[in-house]
């Protein structure tokens, strides 16, 4: 049975998923709570970790996409 999915397709799919966790770990932190805590508004937080989440979301979509020239 041919399967739809090829080598190739799932060692990106979980490459893809790795980055996506790396992104949202980026994202999270220590909450802030009865303190005003600054780190809430970092770099890292705010613009890093989703630009890193939206290109593992990006490869997912070519990953899933891919077809090899076999």
């Amino acid at each position: 049975m041919k399967q739809s999915l090829d080598k190739i397709n799932l060692i990106l799919i979980a490459v893809s998923v790795i980055i996506i966790v790396t992104g949202f770990c980026l994202m999270a932190g220590e909450p802030s709570g009865e303190v005003y805590n600054p780190d809430i508004f970092s770099f890292r937080r705010i613009t890093l970790g989703p630009m890193i989440s939206l290109a593992g979301f990006v490869l997912m979509l070519f990953a899933i996409l891919f077809r090899s020239k076999k």
